[in-house]
């Protein structure tokens, strides 16, 4: 591989950057991310980086202001002194459910995080399911979107290799999503029309598909309090639902959501490393985590030899979640 390419991580996720350096076969590159007494952030880039093909690592996870900050002044870092392309690779871009004016007086604090990663000098953005497909046009700069479902498609090839699949969204939003994975895996797709009532509650109004005796996949990209998740359960459940597996990139990390789910009779959760998190058994259902590094490995190498990201999916998933 060319010398010239670098990667650096934040201190949202090691872990994932380290694991995705195993996959190229390189040593991540050393640098200095640290806090003052006052909290303000530090950087500092301990290696020659000129003319380098840098590629920053960092999920915008918990504690998301001190995190997105942090990856801002790696990028200015970098830009002074002198990469040659600096790529910000953002496996969870947080602020991304905040994308239109949807009440009075509020901001678009997505299209703001995009303004402020082009303030700072980036000039590629590398990122995974977002919540919303026109965050893409909210950046003046390329931006290659990743999508988890080739990683979920193989686990369940591996591990649920003869079931009777129904894909289910939890709102309206998320119906593209699942009618990409109800095309690849030939099955039926429906939907859960809810009304959220505050960003802890939510009512769950009626099921649109069949879903008796079923095994059932609810798709989400996200899920921080699992409000949605357990009301969808619990209705599945009373509809006739066999068996009911979330499939869930970006990972819940809060507690007491995981014991909220565990209480809506959800079998399995199936998620991904794009946040730093474990798997574990939680007695009512198994929580099962799944890696992404290699997907963002190879879409690394794509970047950096300048082949085509689309290539990794399958025409017809783009197409769909397009």
């Amino acid at each position: 591989m060319n010398a010239k390419i670098k990667i650096f991580s934040g201190n949202a996720h090691h872990a994932l950057a380290k694991n995705i350096c195993e996959h190229l076969g390189i040593e991540p590159g050393r640098a200095l991310v640290s806090s003052f007494p006052n909290g303000e952030t530090f950087v500092q880039i301990q290696e020659n980086v000129r003319g380098a093909d840098v590629f920053l690592v960092q999920s915008i996870a918990s504690p998301v202001n001190h995190h997105l900050m942090e990856l801002l002044v790696m990028i200015d870092a970098a830009r002074r002194a002198s990469a040659n392309r600096i790529t910000a690779v953002i496996p969870f871009y947080a602020y991304a459910r905040q994308d239109r004016k949807d009440r009075p007086r509020v901001p678009i604090t997505s299209k703001l995080v995009a303004n402020l990663l082009v303030a700072s000098g980036v000039n590629r953005i590398l990122t995974m399911d977002l919540h919303a497909q026109q965050i893409v046009g909210f950046f003046d700069i390329p931006v290659d979107h990743l999508y988890a479902s080739p990683v979920f498609f193989e686990y369940l090839k591996q591990s649920h290799p003869q079931a009777s699949w129904a894909v289910f969204s939890p709102d309206l939003g998320g119906v593209k999503r699942a009618i990409a994975y109800a095309d690849f895996l030939e099955c039926s797709v429906g939907m859960i029309a809810k009304r959220r009532k505050s960003a802890y509650e939510v009512e769950v109004l009626n099921i649109i598909g069949e879903a008796k005796n079923k095994h059932v996949i609810l798709v989400d990209d996200v899920s921080d309090t699992g409000t949605t998740l357990m009301a969808a359960t619990q209705l599945l459940k009373q509809a006739g639902a066999k068996r009911i597996i979330a499939m869930v990139t970006h990972p819940v990390t809060r507690q007491d959501a995981l014991d909220k789910i565990a209480q809506s009779g959800l079998d399995e959760f199936i998620t991904t490393d794009t946040l730093p998190v474990q798997s574990q058994n939680l007695g009512k259902f198994s929580f099962t985590v799944l890696s992404i590094s290699k997907l963002f490995a190879e879409a690394i190498i794509r970047i950096h030899t300048n082949q085509s990201i689309n290539e990794l999916f399958p025409s017809k998933t783009l197409t769909r979640f397009q």
